[in-house]
Formats: structure tokens, C-alpha cells, sequence
């Protein structure tokens, strides 16, 4: 085969596949934007709340969450403005104390948060990362013993701690006598949710 012939062969080819109404590259008019400015966030559970004898779990309404790290409370006081808890298992202002040097703050969707430049802290955005349920009623600390080691009929009104719900690790805030917030990772709250409604239902 001569050499010069070889482009010549390759564009008779492609006229035999191509219909003649091909074009050699899409013509699609691509409109600004992304997809992910059109995407719809769906929770991974149900915004109507489960109601059975004795107990209300519901979604709590999206929050901010923070995750707080400082060797000494006092920076995060002059930065936030704000008591900080020192006691782990405590919870004041939104604040709860999860470890020597360890806080997760939650606030409301709009509240200004500072970022900590400067400061010897971190403070982390983990506000997706999570949802709260809450769960209320007269038999509330029931259905959470139900799958958690821990005795809640002894949890203080504004403790907090990490614990576990059968295999799934939780955040646990008394709220008052009868009602229980329960933080949980997003992509394990689904399982939660049928757990403990199904547990309600017994």
C-alpha cells in the first residue's frame, strides 16, 4: 500500500459509515450552569413524623453543626462569645462537650459562625454530615434503651455523649424528662429510623 494512499482509504471509510446526515461533533447548545445546580436535597428519612403509643420521632429542621477542637476553652469562649462546658457530658447554648478537647456546637441555619483564624482551634463544618431525630414522649428513653447499653432513666436533663445504638455510633441529648435529641450519620439513618419505629411498634 503506498503511504500517501492511507488518509484517502481512512476518509472513503467514513463516508460509507456515516450517514450523510452525521455531523462530525455535537451541535447541542449547552446552557450555563451545572448539574448540581439543579439537584433537590431529599433526607434519607421521612419529614412526617412517626407517632405510636406513648412516643413521637420525628426530623428535627436543618441546622448548622460544628465540630470544636481546642487545648484550652477559653479560645473558643473569646471567639465564639459564648460559655463554653468543660465537664464532658455537659451541653449549654447549643454546646456540647464531648471530650477533654472535644465540642460539637449546633446552631440555627443563619447564625454566623467564625472560621478561627489566628486562634490555636479548629472548628470544622460538619453540618451535612449528620441528621438529628427526635424522639418524645412518655416512653421515649424506652425505645432508645431498646438498642442502647446505656441506663437513661440516670441521664440528666442536658447531658450529652457519644453511645451506640446496637451497632450504629449516636450523639444523645437530653433535651427534658420526656424528649431525646439523636444525632446520627446521615447514611446510617435510615437503618435508625426503622429501628426504633420498630421497636415503638412493639
Amino acid at each position: 500500500m503506498i503511504w500517501w494512499a492511507i488518509p484517502y482509504i481512512f476518509q472513503c471509510q467514513a463516508r460509507r459509515i456515516l450517514p450523510k446526515s452525521a455531523a462530525p461533533f455535537s451541535t447541542t447548545r449547552k446552557e450555563h450552569g451545572c448539574m448540581s445546580d439543579n439537584l433537590i436535597r431529599h433526607e434519607p428519612v421521612s419529614d412526617a413524623p412517626f407517632v405510636a403509643d406513648g412516643v413521637r420521632i420525628s426530623l428535627a429542621p436543618p441546622m448548622q453543626r460544628h465540630a470544636l477542637r481546642a487545648r484550652n476553652a477559653e479560645d473558643l469562649e473569646r471567639l465564639l462569645q459564648v460559655k463554653i462546658p468543660r465537664q464532658i457530658g455537659a451541653s449549654e447554648g447549643g454546646i456540647m462537650c464531648l471530650g477533654p478537647d472535644e465540642w460539637l456546637l449546633r446552631a440555627d441555619v443563619d447564625a454566623p459562625i467564625p472560621t478561627g483564624d489566628g486562634l490555636p482551634v479548629a472548628i470544622t463544618d460538619v453540618s451535612e454530615r449528620s441528621i438529628c431525630l427526635v424522639i418524645e414522649g412518655p416512653r421515649a428513653s424506652e425505645i432508645l434503651m431498646a438498642g442502647c447499653p446505656l441506663d437513661l432513666n440516670q441521664f440528666a436533663v442536658g447531658r450529652a455523649t457519644r453511645t451506640i445504638y446496637e451497632t450504629v455510633e449516636i450523639i444523645i441529648l437530653r433535651e427534658a424528662e420526656d424528649r431525646f435529641h439523636v444525632e446520627v450519620w446521615r447514611s446510617f439513618s435510615e437503618w435508625l429510623w426503622t429501628a426504633m419505629t420498630t421497636a415503638a411498634r412493639h
